[in-house]
């Protein structure tokens, strides 16, 4: 072959040809380094006939390819999954590909990368800077930059460090081998149910077929142990397994059970890890090396070698869907890979997806179902408060019956578990003088006090500011009120009612690694945690034997704000949370504050009924025909200029399609108007199950003239609506 179609990473182009040099091979699926102008860009060999023809260019005028990397090619099914997923998600080839072949895939194993580690020793001269970049480095190693990042502080601060004699060098191997897990290593004592369950999926790996299956069991059933068992078959099949996890921090813990069920820790792979780490994990990958991986959404486009069993863990999660960049759903996703590969998908969760549960109604997913706690242990009896019965003192937000089962709970030498899905310390600061509401001044989104590091913050774009003394708006002194709670408030009353009780926060702001997540669990596991309060970063994973109570603060929070699947997300996060409570010998107890206890999502929790609350949500699903029986697509207009974006949205709102069946709604400010210095419109497209959205999309957006200062997002089966 003297010419090869290349797939570059970059979303600005599609396939380019290159001359392959005389004497080199550069077959399918070759990862490539190319001149693109002046620059040297990664890519792979892709089939001629993908993504449309290009122009064709003489060969006289191609210029030869730099490199073939020596990695393994990238397979034909993983190359079929990056055309499906930019097919379907509208978004270009070259924005998947580079999940497929982050920087490590072309860094070489074999050399060695050097670290630096603290020595002990401090320097004669000590700078505030270095003091505190000493102390957040603690016993880390990293990377210089990495290490800067870690300390916020600038390269030139710990090079210093380095010069000093603070940190010193070492020389980290990429090649270096992982353990080999042994399936029988410590097999598990199932019961009866579990051992079923366990049977069907070993059978679904050995038949090496595709076949999507739900594992659908209640909290504290045992989920966990019974996937583990089709791990252990893949592994004894000489193959593969890949377990996605929602949330990095969970991501540790579940290392740890790996590591008791099979022997050794699997291979991780997320956005914490260190360069070398993703290194050696990648390179272990795609040589068949890694048998069983545990990673967060993107680690399901790596290229795996010998893949077997793809399992999504909570695959109910909406944080599986990517909200940036290429907008795809990873449970989807994974069933598609499946498709592709030939092997089976397993779908864990206590609370199934909607999605995936008329799946099973239609016949396409195999429903496999854990009724009942493992061990004997009961579900916990849930109850409501009603707050307009029974509201909270003035200036405080848990009801006379919670504080009364809280301080039960501390008596008795048992823990308790506080939920209210809202971080920092309170959601809005107000000036009671003028009625000044502090706003991002990048976002259409109110600051949010975070009281712990004294500062605002926006959890859109991040901007953080210290609290104002004055009021920005009156210059009115001592006038500015925090309004609402956040955990952090409520952790404080809780110290003030039980100044004695021992209380960990959990949300992202203080389990921002993996790390830091076993430090959270081994304290609880300890016993020197008496009261937890989190956010839904406790609703899930979490096994605490001596856990009893759990109380909801503000259940009616997730019912705000006009998302299509608000009744969905409030009753799986309460079903989750609720399942974290008496799953050792002892029972449980939920207490959910709600002002509406007489809604149908918090009837159904209370009465434990899980499918009559499934029934009626699908039956207002089907009539409004939103998903999973009808189809939704969001097209964001935004740009710095707001009267670009806005003209931008009303050329695209003027040819907007017109077919039977689908409703075409705007262009109109997207409820956050402006995120990150950029003003915002959107069109929401609204169609039957079977329509051509893609398509449709694809000819509508061609068929308009694009401003250079305009940019457009495109939401296939949106989940966030703002």
């Amino acid at each position: 072959m003297t010419r090869a179609r290349v797939l570059l990473l970059t979303a600005a182009l599609g396939p380019l040809d290159y001359r392959v040099p005389y004497g080199s091979e550069a077959p399918l699926g070759s990862v490539v380094v190319v001149p693109l102008g002046p620059r040297r860009m990664g890519g792979v060999v892709w089939e001629d006939a993908s993504f449309g023809a290009p122009e064709p260019v003489g060969d006289n005028r191609l210029r030869n390819l730099f490199e073939v990397v020596p990695v393994p090619p990238v397979p034909a099914p993983l190359r079929k999954l990056v055309e499906w997923t930019s097919d379907y998600y509208l978004a270009p080839p070259g924005s998947v590909l580079r999940m497929v072949l982050p920087g490590a895939a072309f860094a070489d194993a074999r050399r060695p990368i050097v670290e630096y580690r603290a020595t002990g020793e401090l320097p004669a001269r000590m700078t505030p800077q270095r003091t505190v970049a000493l102390e957040k480095i603690g016993t880390r190693q990293g990377l210089v930059r990495e290490l800067a990042a870690l300390a916020e502080v600038s390269e030139a601060v710990i090079r210093g460090l380095v010069k000093a004699g603070a940190l010193e060098a070492v020389a980290v191997s990429a090649d270096q081998p992982y353990p080999e897990p042994d399936p029988g290593f410590a097999p598990p004592d199932l019961s009866d149910e579990q051992t079923a369950a366990a049977g069907q999926l070993r059978d679904a790996v050995a038949a090496a077929k595709f076949e999507t299956l739900l594992l659908d069991g209640v909290t504290g059933s045992g989920k966990t142990e019974v996937y583990m068992e089709a791990i252990a078959a893949a592994i004894d099949a000489g193959k593969q397994s890949l377990v996605l996890l929602p949330e990095i921090a969970l991501t540790e813990p579940m290392l740890t059970r790996f590591a008791a069920r099979f022997g050794c820790e699997p291979v991780a792979w997320h956005s914490g890890l260190r360069s070398t780490e993703r290194r050696r994990a990648w390179h272990s990958i795609a040589a068949g090396e890694a048998k069983i991986v545990v990673g967060a959404r993107s680690a399901l486009f790596l290229p795996y070698a010998k893949l077997g069993v793809i399992v999504v863990d909570e695959a109910h999660e909406m944080s599986f869907k990517q909200e940036d960049g290429v907008h795809y759903h990873a449970r989807d996703v994974a069933v598609m890979r499946g498709h592709f590969e030939g092997l089976p998908v397993i779908l864990a969760s206590a609370t199934p997806a909607l999605e995936s549960l008329a799946m099973v109604e239609a016949g396409r997913y195999r429903h496999i179902v854990l009724p009942a706690r493992f061990g004997g242990a009961t579900l916990p009896d849930l109850a409501a408060i009603d707050m307009r019965q029974d509201p909270p003192d003035r200036g405080r937000w848990l009801a006379p019956p919670l504080v009364d089962a809280l301080a039960d709970r501390l008596h008795k030498g048992e823990q308790s578990l506080l939920f209210l899905n809202r971080r920092g310390f309170a959601p809005l600061t107000l000036c009671r003088t003028c009625g000044h509401r502090i706003q991002c001044p990048n976002c259409t989104a109110w600051m949010v006090e975070h009281r712990l590091v004294h500062r605002l913050a926006c959890h859109h774009c991040g901007h953080v500011m210290p609290p104002p003394r004055l009021c920005p708006e009156c210059e009115d002194e001592d006038s500015l009120v925090a309004c609402g709670p956040g955990v952090e408030r409520v952790a404080d009353e809780v110290s003030s009612r039980f100044p004695e009780a021992r209380v960990a926060i959990v949300t992202s702001d203080t389990l921002w690694s993996p790390a830091k997540a076993a430090e959270f669990v081994d304290n609880v596991e300890g016993g020197l945690v008496d009261i937890i309060i989190g956010t839904q970063l406790v609703t899930k994973g979490y096994h605490f034997p001596n856990l009893t109570l759990v109380g909801v603060v503000d259940a009616d929070l997730g019912l705000d704000g006009g998302d299509l699947r608000a009744s969905e997300r409030t009753f799986q996060q309460i079903a989750q949370v609720a399942g974290r409570a008496g799953r050792g010998v002892k029972p449980g107890e939920v207490l959910i504050q709600t002002r509406v206890p007489e809604a149908p999502v918090m009837a159904a929790l209370v009465a434990n009924d899980r499918d009559g609350f499934y029934s009626a949500e699908a039956a207002a699903r089907k009539f409004a025909g939103a998903p999973p029986y009808g189809r939704f697509a969001a097209l964001v207009i935004s740009s710095e200029d707001i009267e670009v974006a806005r003209g931008q949205a009303q050329r695209l709102g003027a040819k907007a399609p017109v077919a039977d069946g689908l409703a075409v709604y705007g262009p109109a400010p997207a409820p956050l108007a402006m995120l990150r210095g950029r003003h915002r419109f959107r069109l929401l497209l609204h169609a039957p199950r079977s329509f051509d959205l893609q398509g449709t999309i694809r000819d509508w957006v061609n068929s308009v003239e694009w401003s250079s200062k305009a940019r457009l997002a495109i939401d296939i089966d949106p989940y966030s609506f703002v």
